[in-house]
């Protein structure tokens, strides 16, 4: 199991960012949280087998947004974050 939280920057509120690494993380099998912040990044706790964590990454990386545009990601591997059993987009 890994455990990752991004924080990423660019062009990700307003344009469906956080719906679309809903579906990205649903097809890949990956489970957490997206939300947006109030700085205008987009926060995401992933977890799953390592695999497809960085499979998840690297479709972050790219937006999964077609209007989006991701310049920057702040990625650290954390494993005191919580275990999800699936994954969900807040505010």
């Amino acid at each position: 199991m890994k455990k990752v939280k991004l924080t990423v920057k660019g062009r990700v509120q307003g344009v469906g960012f956080r719906y679309m690494t809903k579906m990205v993380a649903d097809q890949l099998g990956v489970f957490g949280i997206v939300r947006n912040e109030s700085d205008g990044s987009v926060y995401i706790e992933a977890n799953g087998e390592p695999e497809k964590i960085d499979a998840f990454i690297e479709e972050i990386r790219k937006s999964p947004s077609p209007s989006g545009k991701v310049e920057h990601i702040d990625l650290a591997e954390d494993a005191t974050l919580p275990t999800k059993d699936n994954f969900s987009v807040s505010n």
